[in-house]
C-alpha cells in the first residue's frame, strides 16, 4: 500500500490556516487570512507531522507557501514524507502558477505549472526523467489549497453548495469538488466555527471548521481517523525538532484487523469463511482468484476462500485476458532484461502452472523483503529488494512477459499471532480460472487467508482503501482443513 496514506495526510496539509478564533459574525470575506499558520497532524488521535503555512498579499493577488514534514508506520510499512509548496493566485483565489516539490521516502519529485486563458501546462520532474502536459478546462481553477477559503468569498449562508474545479498536484490532474456550508457549529473542542464539507477524498466525508476570518480551525476525514488541527508553534517545537534529527519512526500502526479468536494452525487451513463489518457499500465486491463475495447485511459481506468456494458454474472469461498481457507503469513487461529472464526461467516448463509456479518462487528468492517499497519491475530485478508491492509488480512483470495473463491484487492476509494485516499479490490466468499467487511468500495457490479488495496498482486503484481502513471487523464463521 505505498502512498495511500502520506497523500492523504499531505493533501490534507493543504488549507488554509488559524490563529486565535474570535467569535465574530460569519460574513463574505474580501481576502484570504494573511498570517503564518502551524498545524499538528494526528492519525487517530496520534500526532504524525506538522504543517506551516504562510500566505501573503502581492499586487495582483496572493502568494500561498507551504512546507511540512510527516513520520509514521501505517500498514506495516515505515513511511517518511516531507513537502514545500507554493502558488500564486488571483484576486479570486483562482490558480496562476504554483511549484510543489516533495520527497516520500527518500525519492524527490517536483511538479510546476502555469495556468491561464482555460489551459493548464505542467511540467513533472522525477528520477531525472522530464514529462509535460496540458489541460483545458472551462471556467476558474483553483489549487487545492484555496477549497476553504473560496465559498467564503461568495456567499457563506447556510445550505448552499458549490462545485469547484480543483487541481490535484498528486495526482496531476483536474478535478471536481463540491463544498457544502453547512451553517455554524463549533469545532469538537469548542470553538465557534462555521462548518463545511467536501468530497475531497472519494467514499469518505471531509469536514472542516473555519473561523470568521476564513482561518482553518480543523480539518477531520473518516470522523477524525485523520485530523489537521491549528496549533500554537510552541507547542510544535519539540516535535518539530525531534523529527527532524530523529532516525527513528514514529510507530503507530492502525492498519491491523484483529481477529478474536485467532486462526490456528495457518499451514493447514485449506478454505475460510469470514464476515467483515464495518465494510463500504460503495466499494466493489471481487470475485474470482480463490475466492467470492456476497452482501450479508448494510455494510457486512461474507468472503468465502481455498476449499469454501462452490464450485463456478463456469469458466472465467478469457475476452479480456489480452489486457492482463501488456506492460503498464511500473510494470515493465516488455523490458528487454524482464523478458529475458522470463524466458530463462520458464523455458522448459511443462506448463503455464509450472512457469508460474517458478516465477513465484523466483521472486520470493530474488528480492530481499524490506519495509521499503523497491519501486517498480525493471528496478527491482537491478535492485533485489522491496515489500510486497515491489514482489507483485516484478512476479506481474516477468508472468506477463511469459505470456500468462497476470493482474495485480491487494486486500488483506493473516499472520499468525497478529491479525489481517493489508497486503499486495497476483492472480495469474492458468487454464479457465484465475489462481491468486503470492510472490512475497512463494506460493501459488496463495493461501485461504488472502482476502482480495482491490485491483490495480496505481494510486488511484488504491485511493477507497481510506474508506475501510481501521473500521472493519472481522469475525470468522468456518475455518476448513
Amino acid at each position: 500500500m505505498k502512498r495511500i496514506i502520506y497523500l492523504l495526510l499531505l493533501s490534507l496539509l493543504l488549507s488554509a490556516g488559524v490563529c486565535p478564533v474570535l467569535a465574530e459574525p460569519f460574513k463574505k470575506l474580501d481576502k484570504p487570512p494573511l498570517s503564518e499558520q502551524w498545524f499538528g497532524i494526528y492519525v487517530d488521535n496520534e500526532r504524525v507531522g506538522f504543517y506551516r503555512q504562510k500566505i501573503s498579499e502581492l499586487a495582483d493577488g496572493y502568494r500561498m507557501e507551504g512546507d511540512g514534514s510527516v513520520r509514521m508506520k501505517v500498514m506495516g510499512f515505515s513511511k517518511e514524507a516531507s513537502m514545500r509548496e507554493t502558488y500564486q493566485v488571483a484576486k479570486n483565489m483562482t490558480l496562476r502558477s504554483f511549484d510543489v516539490e516533495q520527497a516520500i521516502n527518500g525519492v524527490s519529485s517536483r511538479v510546476s505549472g502555469k495556468s491561464g486563458e482555460g489551459s493548464l501546462r505542467v511540467k513533472s520532474e522525477s528520477s531525472g526523467k522530464i514529462t509535460e502536459k496540458q489541460f483545458k478546462f472551462k471556467g476558474l481553477l483553483y489549487p487545492e489549497s484555496a477549497l476553504n477559503i473560496v465559498p467564503l468569498m461568495r456567499d457563506v449562508t447556510p445550505g448552499k453548495s458549490y462545485v469547484v474545479k480543483a487541481f490535484d498536484s498528486e495526482d496531476i490532474r483536474i478535478k471536481e469538488v463540491k463544498i457544502d456550508i453547512l451553517g455554524e457549529e463549533k469545532t469538537p473542542d469548542g470553538h465557534p466555527a462555521l462548518k463545511l464539507r467536501n468530497n475531497l477524498y472519494p467514499f469518505v466525508g471531509n469536514d472542516i471548521w473555519v473561523d470568521a476570518q476564513g482561518r482553518t480551525l480543523m480539518e477531520s476525514v473518516r470522523d477524525g481517523l485523520v485530523t489537521t488541527k491549528a496549533e500554537d508553534p510552541k507547542q510544535l517545537g519539540p516535535f518539530v525538532g525531534a523529527l527532524a534529527v530523529s532516525k527513528k519512526d514514529l510507530i503507530y500502526d492502525f492498519s491491523m484487523v484483529r481477529v478474536d479468536p485467532p486462526i490456528r494452525e495457518l499451514a493447514k487451513i485449506t478454505g475460510l469463511t469470514v464476515e467483515i463489518n464495518g465494510w463500504s457499500d460503495a466499494l466493489p465486491l471481487l470475485q474470482e482468484g480463490g475466492q467470492c463475495v456476497e452482501t450479508s447485511g448494510v455494510g457486512r459481506i461474507v468472503v468465502k476462500t481455498g476449499s469454501a468456494v462452490p464450485p463456478p458454474s463456469a469458466p472465467s472469461a478469457a475476452a479480456t485476458k489480452e489486457a492482463y498481457l501488456k506492460p503498464a507503469e511500473k510494470i515493465e513487461s516488455d523490458a528487454p532484461e524482464i523478458a529475458a529472464k522470463a524466458k530463462e526461467l520458464t523455458t522448459g516448463k511443462k506448463d503455464a502452472k509450472e512457469s508460474a509456479r517458478t516465477l513465484a518462487s523466483w521472486t520470493a528468492d530474488w528480492l530481499k523483503d524490506t519495509v521499503e517499497d523497491g519501486g517498480g519491475a525493471l528496478v527491482s530485478l537491478k535492485e533485489r529488494s522491496g515489500n510486497c508491492q515491489t514482489h507483485a509488480r516484478l512476479y506481474t512483470a516477468l508472468a506477463r512477459a511469459a505470456g500468462i495473463p497476470t493482474r495485480f491484487v491487494s486486500g488483506l492476509v493473516y499472520q499468525e499471532g497478529k491479525g489481517f494485516l493489508y497486503h499486495s499479490w497476483a492472480e495469474s490466468l492458468l487454464g479457465d480460472a484465475w489462481v491468486a499467487v503470492d510472490p512475497t511468500y512463494g506460493q501459488l495457490p496463495a493461501d485461504p487467508t488472502h482476502i482480495k479488495f482491490f485491483e490495480g496498482s496505481s494510486q488511484g486503484d488504491m485511493a477507497p482503501i481510506i474508506a475501510i481502513i481501521g473500521r472493519i471487523r472481522i469475525t470468522v464463521q468456518e475455518a476448513k482443513y
